[in-house]
């Protein structure tokens, strides 16, 4: 059985998180967190001991933020990115944050019970930048199923 992981790289337009043209941003953190981790299909985020994962930052830049999370399907992230109050935040995000290259996010399918680190994360959204879709990383607008469960091989 398989999963769905899904990673969400921005760079903001402040110079970091406590910039106060983020402030409207970071005010909805713990909502938009509670919402996903309320959602149907939700299984787990990445975070830190103040329950974000703004303090994750593997690019060594305070612009950068990510956002790592495993759904149980493609229909779960989905509604919770573009049928709840999130969405609001995502037809705003030009308010908060710079273009970030090809592609800012990326989905692929993990077994189930694991969770992928934040390196894993970001090979996938380097891979679909640099290749496009593909069973390996892709998007909402090119969904690959999950893999055929393989058995007695």
């Amino acid at each position: 059985m398989y999963q769905l992981a899904q990673i969400n790289v921005a760079r903001m337009i402040g110079v970091n998180i406590e910039d106060p043209v983020m402030k409207e941003f970071v005010d909805h953190f713990d909502s938009v967190n509670q919402l996903a981790e309320e959602s149907n299909g939700f299984i787990w985020r990445l975070k830190d001991e103040e329950n974000n994962a703004t303090g994750f930052n593997p690019f060594n830049d305070d612009q950068v933020i990510i956002n790592l999370s495993v759904w149980e399907d493609i229909k779960s992230l989905e509604h919770f990115t573009y049928k709840t109050f999130h969405v609001d935040f995502l037809r705003r995000r030009k308010e908060w944050f710079h273009k970030y290259g090809k592609a800012y996010y990326v989905l692929w399918w993990i077994k189930n019970n694991q969770y992928p680190s934040v390196e894993e994360a970001l090979e996938r959204l380097e891979h679909l930048q640099k290749n496009g879709p593909s069973e390996y990383a892709f998007n909402f607008q090119t969904v690959f199923q999950k893999p055929e469960l393989n058995i007695g091989g």
